[in-house]
């Protein structure tokens, strides 16, 4: 296995130093003249130029970018052009927030999507498949943004059940801060929800019709044993695979989800960064959300060999 997950990691690096390539390729893609953003609408043409060498934007581009990387080698993501603060430290300041909404979305849509395709399939052409796959199809089609104005509505507005904005901090406590977050974390795990539901019972149909299946049957296995010993684990490739993609929808559901509940993470400090054209800011979180992409999906591929070490081959 060490020699598998060593060749996934070289494998990796090439797609970083694409994905870094691209990001600060953003600075150039992008509308606009960063310097002439800064200076404002009443300077001077002297006064963009003069702007403009202090960015180091009259070099080269590959000067740049080489400059740019040796900077991130030393984890250093540049320094925000409105606050003047470090990027890293931005991030820093903003990222529990979204981690926390991020972790508990994951692991309400395993708890929930998981048992119900499993369900599902057990149940296939029953008016119990039926209801679940209505859901799943329903929860797939509306937007992340309408489901949250919706719970916003009912569940704090109307209710006044849950706070309808804002973030408490885990080290203010526990509860106050599941609080904040039970809302966000179901608007944003709705369509994951519905994503994982329907992977697993496409492929858990596909396994239960197995020889082994029915040879359980046979024996006597009981239904739990069969469908989440037997079955489940030899369905959970194409389930492990799904989730890890769906680790981006979860980044750009975070973006929607907390400009809706107005939670000060990552997601807003994109907004708000793209809206001033702050362009190191933005960098820098594209940066750290394809890393993170990045290392999950190598974390799904070392899934694959504990679930079937043939996989490696």
């Amino acid at each position: 296995m060490g020699s598998y997950i060593l060749r996934r990691v070289l494998v990796t690096l090439p797609v970083m130093a694409i994905v870094a390539l691209f990001v600060f390729s953003l600075l150039y893609i992008a509308p606009g003249d960063p310097a002439a953003v800064i200076a404002g609408d009443q300077a001077s043409p002297a006064d963009v130029e003069r702007i403009r060498q202090s960015l180091g934007l009259d070099r080269p581009f590959l000067i740049q970018f080489g400059s740019w990387v040796w900077r991130i080698l030393h984890l250093d993501l540049g320094t925000s052009i409105f606050t003047n603060l470090p990027v890293t430290s931005m991030i820093a300041q903003r990222i529990e927030p979204t981690l926390s909404l991020m972790t508990l979305t994951l692991v309400l849509t395993l708890i929930i999507a998981i048992p119900l395709g499993v369900v599902a399939a057990w149940k296939a052409g029953s008016w119990i498949d039926r209801v679940i796959m209505a859901f799943a199809v329903s929860a797939f089609s509306l937007p992340v943004f309408v489901v949250g104005y919706v719970l916003a509505y009912v569940f704090a507005l109307e209710l006044d059940w849950l706070p309808v904005q804002g973030y408490t901090p885990l080290a203010e406590g526990f509860w106050p801060w599941l609080q904040n977050l039970i809302l966000p974390t179901i608007a944003l795990g709705s369509v994951y929800i519905a994503l994982i539901a329907r992977i697993t019972r496409a492929s858990m149909l596909e396994v239960l019709q197995q020889d082994y299946i029915r040879t359980g049957r046979a024996k006597g296995l009981g239904q739990p044993s069969i469908l989440f010993v037997h079955a489940l684990k030899n369905a959970a490739v194409p389930i492990v695979t799904v989730i890890g993609l769906g680790v981006a929808l979860l980044i750009g559901g975070a973006v929607v989800t907390e400009s809706v509940f107005a939670i000060p993470g990552l997601g807003r400090l994109t907004v708000d960064a793209i809206l001033r054209r702050d362009y190191p800011v933005i960098q820098g979180i594209v940066l750290m959300f394809s890393f993170v992409y990045t290392l999950v999906n190598l974390m799904v591929d070392v899934t694959y060999t504990l679930i079937d070490p043939r996989i490696r081959y």
